[in-house]
This record gives structure tokens, C-alpha cells and sequence, in this order.
């Protein structure tokens, strides 16, 4: 059943998506939803090819945001955001490189019309153009911080057709509840690019609202795995960032002796793999920011309504991200993590 009457904003992110945009807005422009209740807005971070040019000539019924810098996926988010919040009734945001199908929408809308806890609904993600395997079928959170996507490059065997609930859900295609976000706010743009999905799924859940993903609302998404340095510089610091942020203190130094000896490992790796500068980087970034990072922490903390018994619950020991699976992660870390898993699960009471 559709919700005719709920009004949605459909928030774009590009910088240089001149190639990939128009495949985007096609495909959304075929929905089933009713188009006079629905307002695409793109903000442009400071594109330097035809992006601009293009929205304005081919989709003039767009609203176009045009940054004169890239500010970053969470800022440019937290702009339509601002936008949309005394416009809509939920903020979808969607990337710019995603073929939507046509009942993709009205799946979104539906699925959080059904329970006034859900605020959060992701669609299932498959591979474009391997559009019979799966990106994302939910995703997962390791209690260290790690995320990953579940039954990445798995075939879609369409097994999965009711809503369950996740951890956090992708920031590529989401539908977002506004009354939620205007207690909790959108994402730290502190984070800049990575994670900002999962501290925002964190937060909904410590509000004590559900993050879902209806399997029958379908993205393509033209997914690549980017190995770049700057790419392991934000998503390293990140998790740093949010793990000190949401977590409870007892949890954090229940997990220290775990976070020790992976920050080792890590730091190992990074030497291996060239991008100790990145590391390094990160670390005195977090050291110049810890006073932020402590005041974010406190805003969290004093709309917790839930557990971190019942967080836990939603997260996974072993790393399972199929982009950096190796022997010594299989056979000696994914053991030992999953161990001092099991054990923090049964001390943590609060």
C-alpha cells in the first residue's frame, strides 16, 4: 500500500558525475511514487566537469545546491538535510552511481510507515552491471568498529523478503525518518567521507529506534573498491572517532586490551601496505580533536535510551569484509576475536 500523502526528499551527492547522473535520475524518474510529493535536491561539490551544466540544461526540475568546495559526502548530506527538514516527511538520500527500479520508493515508504520505531530503511543493494549479485543485503558491524556489507558478490537468490533488522544501514540508498533526525541530527561532518552511515545507525539505535532493510526494494549500484590512501586515512580515523563517541566508558575499557593489539596489527599493515603517513595522520588528528570527539560524545550519551547489552547484540566478532580476507585474518584474528567477543558479550551488563 502506497502512503500518497507522505512527501519524501531525495538527496543527491555528485562531484564530477557528469557519467553517471543521468542513469540516476532516469531511473528515479520512473517511479511509481507520486511525483508531486516528491523533490529530488543534488548538491555539487564543486565539480569540475559538465555536472552543473547538465542538471541544469536536462533536469531543470531539480534543485541544485553548488558548493564552491568539496565539503565532503557528510556535509553536503547534512545541506539537504537542512533543506528537506520543514519540507518532507522523510529524507531518502540515494548515490549518484544507483539505477533505482520503479517500486523502490513506495517499498522505502511503506516499510517505515509500518512501525513508528523504525527510522531507518535500506534498500537491498545488488551490483550493476551484476545485477544477479548482491553489494549489500544489510551490513555489518564488527565490535571494533570494522563495517562491512553482508553476502557481498553472493548471487541474489531472492530468499530474503521481509524486513530485518540491521546494525546501521548504507548511506547509498536509504530512506531516513525527519522526526528522527531533528532529535538526533543527520551526520559529523567531522567524519568528511566513510562511517558516517554507521555512527548515524549507532545513534538511531542508542535513541532507541530500528534500522531495517526491505529486500524488496531494489538499487543497482555501480560499486568499485577503491584501495586509495586517503580512503584508509578517513576510514581508519573514522572508526576511532565513532567507537569513542557512542560506546559507554566500562565498554571502552573492557575492549582496550582487544583495540591494543588490532591497533598494532593495523599499524603493521599500514607500514606494509605504504600508508603509515595516513596512520600517523589519523592518530594526531584524533589527539588535536579528542576535546570535539568528548563533546560529541556527551550529546550522544545523554540521548541514550538503550543498552550496550542490547548494542552488542547487533554486532559481530570476526572481520568479514571479502576485500581484505587473507590466511592470518581467517585462521589467527577471526579466532581470537571471536573468542574476546563471546567474552565481552557475556561481562557487559550495561
Amino acid at each position: 500500500m502506497i502512503h500518497p500523502h507522505k512527501k519524501v526528499v531525495i538527496g543527491i551527492v555528485t562531484y564530477n558525475s557528469r557519467h553517471k547522473i543521468a542513469d540516476c535520475l532516469d531511473s528515479v524518474n520512473r517511479q511509481n511514487y507520486p511525483r508531486e510529493l516528491v523533490q529530488v535536491v543534488v548538491v555539487d561539490n564543486s565539480s569540475h566537469d559538465s555536472t552543473k551544466e547538465y542538471l541544469a540544461e536536462v533536469w531543470p526540475q531539480v534543485t541544485v545546491i553548488a558548493n564552491d568546495r568539496n565539503a565532503g559526502f557528510a556535509a553536503a548530506n547534512n545541506q539537504i538535510y537542512s533543506w528537506a527538514k520543514d519540507q518532507a516527511d522523510y529524507l531518502v538520500l540515494l548515490n549518484d552511481d544507483t539505477i533505482v527500479e520503479p517500486y523502490w520508493l513506495s517499498r522505502l515508504v511503506n516499510a517505515v510507515s509500518g512501525d513508528e520505531k523504525i527510522a531507518a530503511v535500506q534498500s537491498k543493494l545488488l551490483l550493476y552491471p551484476e545485477k544477479n549479485l548482491i553489494n549489500s543485503l544489510g551490513n555489518s558491524l564488527q565490535f571494533l568498529g570494522f563495517a562491512f556489507c553482508d553476502h557481498y558478490r553472493e548471487p541474489d537468490s531472492h530468499a530474503y523478503t521481509a524486513l530485518f533488522d540491521l546494525p546501521y544501514a548504507s548511506g547509498a540508498a536509504v530512506l531516513l525518518k525527519l522526526s528522527a533526525l531533528q532529535e538526533i541530527g543527520l551526520f559529523d561532518e567531522k567524519l568528511f567521507m566513510y562511517h558516517e552511515d554507521v555512527d548515524l545507525g549507532w545513534r538511531l539505535r542508542l535513541s532507541g529506534y530500528r534500522v531495517v532493510i526491505d529486500p524488496l526494494s531494489v538499487v543497482y549500484h555501480k560499486y568499485s573498491y577503491s584501495k586509495a590512501r586517503y580512503k584508509f586515512y578517513y576510514m581508519d580515523r573514522n572508526r576511532w572517532i565513532v567507537l569513542l563517541k557512542n560506546y559507554r566508558l566500562a565498554t571502552i575499557v573492557l575492549l582496550a586490551p582487544m583495540l591494543l593489539i588490532m591497533e598494532v596489527g593495523i599499524t603493521a599493515f599500514s607500514i606494509k601496505n605504504e600508508w603509515s603517513k595516513e596512520k600517523f595522520k589519523g592518530w594526531l588528528w584524533l589527539i588535536k580533536n579528542f576535546g570535539y570527539i568528548m563533546s560529541e560524545r556527551r550529546k550522544i550519551q545523554d540521548l541514550r535510551r538503550v543498552s550496550d547489552r542490547e548494542i552488542l547484540s547487533l554486532f559481530v566478532g570476526p572481520i568479514t569484509n571479502q576485500e581484505v580476507e587473507n590466511k592470518l585474518l581467517s585462521w589467527v584474528a577471526n579466532p581470537l576475536l571471536e573468542a574476546y567477543f563471546l567474552l565481552v558479550r557475556l561481562v557487559v551488563f550495561w
